[in-house]
């Protein structure tokens, strides 16, 4: 092991919709997050793992958005954010480049004001403002709260992520990595084919299904055909009411097969082999608020 290796946990936290996940997918090189324009898209901690074998690694938890939580789904998710602040060694913020700090922004200032861990701000999304005006939302965010640092950054065009890593590796500890150098997630396949469903959904469909859905897979089954291995995959869209399950269904079927045919051609870029998935739309009321549906759908408090 290289004497100055560091390795260590870094947190990316921000309001629903900043481009936490878009920035993690950047800064890993590769898609484990799923991304849309709707709030509530990451419900779980996912952990990503960056290696450079010079310098060091850093394992990313993307938390879902800290907002005010509407049902037990939603305390669930602010919570998992919440409790990450102290565990990890550095914290990373998201925020929109703005001079208006907002109810929410404040939220998060008084949840970092409790913690002793380095906190780097990102402003994001800064390829979609005029450049003398990115001076003022650095001088604005500055005069809040103490950060380590203060980064300009458009995830989605890939400016200054460089900086964004080089910052990190200042924070972290000396010591031996986590993973080993091939890891890019802990999540098992099966997780990051429900989210890639769940992302498919989310981009088809009207505002109001989406956030009442969740993705379970059934069965995942890889057999042997003479042109190379096939994955039989059969999944099923929970939603809370009948009329979502119409919308997602669609027209003779036609919206359901379009979030299939859009999710099949990422998962087998995914998992390199045919993927024969098959779509099955279910209602269960009100699953966002029962504690023993929001276990099973696979969003699981740790101890």
């Amino acid at each position: 092991m290289i004497q100055n290796f560091k390795s260590g946990f870094v947190t990316i936290i921000g309001r629903p919709n900043v481009g936490k996940s878009t920035l993690m997918n950047r800064l890993i090189g590769q898609k484990i997050a799923i991304t849309s324009n709707k709030p509530q898209t990451t419900r779980n901690r996912i952990q990503t793992v960056y290696t450079d074998m010079e310098k060091g690694q850093i394992v990313f938890l993307d938390t879902p958005g800290i907002h005010k939580a509407k049902n037990k789904l939603g305390e669930y998710m602010v919570n998992v954010a919440e409790k990450t602040l102290n565990e990890v060694d550095v914290v990373l913020w998201l925020v929109e480049p703005t001079n208006f700090i907002g109810a929410g922004e404040q939220h998060i200032i008084e949840q970092l004001k409790k913690v002793n861990t380095p906190v780097i701000l990102i402003i994001n999304k800064v390829d979609t403002v005029e450049k003398e005006k990115v001076l003022e939302y650095i001088d604005t965010y500055r005069k809040v709260f103490d950060f380590a640092e203060i980064i300009p950054t458009s995830a989605l065009r890939g400016q200054n992520t460089d900086d964004v890593i080089n910052s990190i590796f200042k924070y972290l500890p000396y010591g031996p990595q986590f993973y080993d150098e091939d890891t890019i997630t802990d999540q098992p396949e099966r997780a990051i084919c429900a989210e890639i469903i769940r992302e498919k959904a989310l981009h088809a469909l009207n505002d109001e299904v989406p956030h009442g859905i969740a993705v379970g897979i059934d069965r995942m089954k890889t057999r042997k055909t003479k042109s190379g291995s096939i994955i039989d995959m059969d999944a099923t869209i929970v939603c809370e009411r009948d009329s979502h399950k119409g919308i997602i269904i669609g027209k003779q079927g036609s919206m359901l097969k379009k979030i299939g045919t859009n999710a099949r051609y990422e998962m087998e870029r995914l998992l390199d082999c045919k993927v024969n998935l098959k779509l099955w739309v279910k209602v269960k009321k009100d699953w966002r608020d029962s504690d023993f549906l929001i276990k099973n759908f696979g969003y699981k408090e740790e101890e």
